[in-house]
């Protein structure tokens, strides 16, 4: 039976538009962007086996397109309009970080390199970069790889925080395995690039390292 024959009630889309968004199950969101089903099945029944076939929705979300596009029910066309909608998330998440001093709301920018960082299968190195009010003038990603003394290189930091008038930075990178804690690696590196700022005058407000569910905040342990 297709969506369209169901009770009213029970559709997704008209669900979505009675009771709000946070009334869906995760199946019943990923149907509304799936829009149809496949000969048999209807695009819930796509999105419940989508989500059983990847064993959770930040599973499905973040895996390989060429994984993705194999599935039953999917294709080029269905993960592009996934992705697209795990990119506004992203941007969504960015645009509240800008909206006041970043340590005001520092949940916000939290959030943001969660979505941003977190499931990244490599390490990246990224920058906050602020003006004299803490205010986010961009976000850029810098490096990556496995991160160490030798593959962080502060003048390019330098260079770039200069190249955005930036007053302050906050420094960020992920741990792809999931464990948030700073290594020796991290404190040695952050060290090297509080000195190379402090020498043009900015300052490096904090380091955020995001893993799996944490993100560690060197400023909050007295590591900067």
């Amino acid at each position: 039976m297709s969506i369209r024959d169901w009770p009213e009630s029970e559709r997704p889309r008209e669900k979505l538009l009675k009771s709000g968004a946070q009334a869906l199950s995760e199946a019943e969101l990923i149907a509304i962007f799936l829009r149809t089903g496949t000969r048999g099945h209807s695009a819930l029944d796509v999105a419940r086996e989508l989500l059983k076939q990847f064993g959770s929705l930040r599973a499905l979300l973040t895996a390989p397109q060429a994984s993705l596009c194999k599935a039953p029910g999917m294709g080029a066309v269905r993960y592009a309009t996934l992705q697209a909608a795990l990119e506004l998330a992203r941007r969504h998440y960015l645009e509240v970080m800008r909206s006041g001093p970043a340590l005001l709301n520092p949940q916000a920018t939290r959030d943001y390199l969660r979505v941003r960082l977190r499931d990244l299968p490599h390490e990246v190195f990224c920058c906050l970069y602020l003006d004299n009010r803490h205010r986010v003038i961009a976000f850029e990603e810098l490096f990556r790889g496995t991160l160490d003394g030798a593959s962080v290189h502060p003048r390019e930091v330098v260079k770039h925080a200069l190249a955005h008038n930036a007053a302050a930075l906050i420094l960020a990178h992920n741990h792809p395995s999931g464990v948030a804690e700073p290594s020796q690696a991290d404190e040695l590196i952050t060290r090297r690039l509080k000195e190379a700022l402090n020498l043009v005058e900015i300052r490096v407000l904090d380091h955020l390292i995001v893993g799996d569910s944490r993100c560690e905040s060197f400023a909050e342990r007295g590591l900067l």
